[in-house]
């Protein structure tokens, strides 16, 4: 069941020396209720202990935690379920491997590749990115509001927005629609994650009120 709104991803890089556990509790204690475990460079046995660590502060907060692209990780860890991109697991064959009550994210980089995920079995997808950011200059120009209110018209499932996404425009991606939001920075890098995800979570249950 997606029920959050706010999907922080991590990315120790970016923590400012801080440790990736103690950045992410502090999200935690603001309200974060779903997480994102990416940390591509590590082995799988590394990110093991990261995630075994992260899923003890999870369940301590009631929130979720999703690995990306390792199932076997995910299944190891007892975590919430796992993210996919194209150049991993088909959606099929991981839900095959996780059951049914385990969510699989999906990042989609376009309205068909979205679509596509619902198809396959995705729980949701994050779609991006809409707007302009380093982590994702790869996957080209970015998609835009429009681009988000046409995968929201014609995706069934939740559609996250992710890619640049501020503070500052928190209101404009659920404007155009979108169920929540997936961010890195705004969270991992920021010298207070408990104020900022407090703060995002205020925007976001706001936004909600004036819908």
């Amino acid at each position: 069941m997606v029920d959050f709104r706010l999907y922080l991803i991590t990315d120790r890089m970016q923590t400012a020396g801080r440790t990736l556990p103690a950045v992410v509790a502090d999200a935690l204690r603001g309200g974060l209720r779903a997480l994102q475990l990416r940390e591509k460079d590590l082995s799988a046995a590394q990110l093991l202990e990261i995630a075994v660590e992260l899923r003890q502060l999870t369940r301590e907060y009631g929130a979720k935690l999703l690995i990306n692209d390792r199932v076997d990780v995910a299944l190891a860890a007892g975590a919430d379920g796992v993210h996919l991109g194209k150049a991993g697991l088909p959606v099929p064959e991981a839900r095959r491997m996780l059951g049914s009550e385990r969510l699989i994210g999906y990042s989609a980089h376009s309205v068909d590749e979205a679509l596509q995920a619902q198809m396959a079995g995705a729980d949701f997808v994050t779609l991006g990115p809409v707007y302009h950011t380093p982590s994702k200059a790869q996957y080209g120009e970015p998609l835009g509001l429009s681009a988000l209110s046409e995968a929201v018209r014609v995706v069934a499932i939740p559609v996250f927005a992710l890619g640049g996404v501020k503070p500052a425009s928190v209101a404009q991606v659920l404007s155009a629609g979108a169920h929540g939001v997936a961010l890195i920075s705004a969270v991992m890098a920021a010298p207070h994650p408990r104020v900022e995800t407090e703060a995002l979570l205020r925007t976001i249950a706001h936004h909600a009120i004036a819908c």
